[in-house]
């Protein structure tokens, strides 16, 4: 498939590296331009772009950025993006240590149902619940007892048929998570949140969340910090 990914970080170019060792077409994108992504071309083989060219003729787009830059995003970025193509958003929700004080998040909103609202497509939650090292290199065959599984969650059960079988080619075990409005389930704080479960301990997992954000999850009137100081 053709895959776009908008977002160079550590999820992003681990995403790039390994749909590209399974034999996609990867295009990445940043915010500083495709002559920033050097080192990126480089380590992942991804062919590094211009945002809108990305997403030309992508069968899959990922949408890999801080959930605060989010809204900064073109807003005519998915015009002319048809409406069968598949978007996946990675992101959390991190007030205290980068994002500062998102309003519609704190009043309750899932993260991935407030990114939908700022990009106006609905996407598909996978690959926010772990750590990019462990995205790189936990990954294993089909049938490994033990194998680590990850939760994917989505309005549109065609879209998450392809994003669930991404999963299982890049070395887990997908589970379907429910809806957007159930992806709150797989948000920080949450017992699935990297916690490299099986297929079984995600389903457990995802079962004994608690909807309420907890208090180190919310912004207060000195956010955002950063990860080493969360203000």
């Amino acid at each position: 498939m053709k895959i776009g990914i908008i977002g160079a970080g550590n999820i992003g170019s681990v995403l790039a590296l390994r749909f590209g060792e399974n034999g996609h077409e990867v295009r990445i994108a940043n915010s500083r331009g495709p002559a920033s992504l050097a080192d990126v071309e480089r380590e992942t083989g991804a062919k590094a772009v211009e945002a809108r060219d990305a997403l030309k003729d992508a069968e899959v787009v990922v949408v890999t950025i801080p959930e605060a830059k989010v809204p900064n995003l073109p807003k005519d970025l998915f015009a002319a993006v048809p409406a069968n193509v598949v978007v996946i958003d990675t992101g959390n929700y991190y007030p205290r240590q980068r994002d500062g004080r998102i309003e519609g998040i704190e009043k309750g909103t899932p993260e991935s149902r407030w990114v939908e609202q700022q990009i106006g497509r609905p996407v598909v939650k996978a690959f926010n619940n772990i750590y990019a090292d462990h995205l790189r290199n936990l990954g294993k065959p089909p049938g490994t007892p033990g194998r680590v599984a990850l939760p994917v969650a989505g309005d549109s059960a065609q879209a998450k048929a392809v994003v669930m079988k991404l999963v299982d080619e890049i070395g887990f075990d997908p589970v379907d998570a429910g809806a957007i409005d159930d992806s709150w389930r797989q948000q920080p704080a949450t017992p699935v949140y990297t916690g490299d479960l099986d297929a079984e301990g995600v389903r457990a997992a995802l079962h004994r969340a608690d909807p309420a954000r907890k208090p180190e999850w919310r912004a207060t009137d000195e956010s955002p910090g950063s990860f080493e100081n969360p203000a």
